[in-house]
């Protein structure tokens, strides 16, 4: 056992990079290293680091750059350097307002990783803004890690010193119940249901989603899309809903989410843009036929298992939904496909080796 002082950095999340971070805590903690998470009082209630054997340092990072940034750079530096100032061997960040934190904040001596999962999605001046804080950061680091090639490729642009892919596994979500007590609490009966899981927020687009779903009341027997997740969108979205006569239901948040997969005869990805997305990998995971927009790192992380439809496609998703529900051959194989191509993809226990092996190079333990 290496017995590191590793501290994990992240942002507000109500998904996964929380679970990513969560499962990385746990997993160093059982190898035998000294783990600090640094983040939002909200993500220790949703995530219980302390409960998987990390110690839980709050600070008020932001999910984008804002005035408030010093307050959290305050609250890390104190973390971060403990009493001796110089709390940890290596700090490992997740995602930009948390990788600025702790570039800031730091211990002199200690290693600085960062891993992007997210591509801002922004043009003209913000474009260019946003670009120059990657720069800082990216030039910035020890090495930057990327969740999918396309960003990957971005951090090369951004000229970091040392950029490398580093593909982030999902633990598989199990089902702890019947699928027909899903069925039973959403009153569906025997009518498909369709599910998507992710933060209502923009990035999602599930205004695409929601503009098919009212062309789909029409067929017979009519499907059911569900939505598990929170988010700034919740009452727009809900608005839409209402004025469209879509049945499209949004569950909030979730923690039977493996339970939601079993039930679910088809899952859906609307996103404008994705890395190596979480909920994908739990779809196919748990065999459930997914499709998505091809967009990002989803291509490369799901190849041919998934149905695709361009970004804010409506009459391509409606299509490809509408030629599923009718073919229940087409529609098992690729629950079969999805286990097959799931099957291929590095566990968790892969994923930590591999970082195993970056903390010990930038360590030497």
């Amino acid at each position: 056992m290496s017995h590191r002082r590793i501290a994990l950095v992240l942002g507000p999340s109500t998904g996964g990079i929380g679970t990513h971070v969560a499962s990385l805590a746990a997993g160093l903690v059982e190898r035998g290293d000294a783990v600090l998470v640094v983040g939002p009082p909200e993500t220790e209630e949703r995530f219980g680091f302390r409960a998987k054997g990390a110690r839980f340092a709050p600070a008020p990072i932001t999910a984008k750059p804002s005035p408030e940034l010093p307050l959290a750079w305050w609250a890390a530096r104190g973390a971060l350097r403990g009493i001796t100032g110089r709390g940890v061997d290596l700090v490992h960040a997740h995602g930009l307002t948390a990788g600025l934190t702790a570039l800031a904040a730091r211990p002199t001596g200690a290693a600085l990783v960062t891993t992007w999962h997210n591509q801002l999605i922004t043009e003209g001046i913000k474009r260019r803004v946003s670009d120059e804080i990657e720069k800082r950061l990216a030039r910035g680091v020890d090495v930057a890690l990327a969740a999918s090639s396309d960003l990957h490729e971005h951090l090369v642009d951004l000229g970091a010193r040392d950029a490398r892919l580093a593909p982030v596994a999902a633990p598989p979500r199990r089902a702890t119940g019947e699928p027909e007590a899903i069925r039973t609490e959403l009153g569906i009966g025997d009518r498909p249901l369709l599910l998507s899981v992710g933060r209502l927020h923009p990035q999602k687009d599930y205004d695409t989603l929601i503009a098919a779903a009212t062309r789909w009341r029409g067929l017979e027997p009519a499907p059911v899309v569900a939505i598990a997740g929170d988010g700034p969108e919740r009452e727009r979205l809900q608005g839409l809903i209402d004025a469209s006569g879509a049945d499209v239901r949004l569950l909030g948040h979730r923690t039977d989410v493996g339970d939601l997969l079993a039930a679910a005869d088809l899952t859906l990805v609307t996103s404008q843009w994705e890395a190596r997305q979480l909920f994908a990998q739990e779809a196919l995971q748990a065999g459930v036929p997914l499709v998505t927009t091809r967009t990002g790192g989803i291509p490369e992380l799901v190849g041919d298992a998934a149905l695709y439809f361009e970004v804010g496609d409506v009459d391509g998703l409606d299509q490809v939904v509408r030629g599923l529900l009718a073919d229940p051959v087409r529609l098992a194989a690729h629950a079969e496909a999805s286990l097959a191509r799931a099957a291929t993809w590095p566990d968790e226990a892969q994923m930590l080796d591999a970082l195993d092996a970056l903390y010990l190079e930038l360590t030497g333990r």
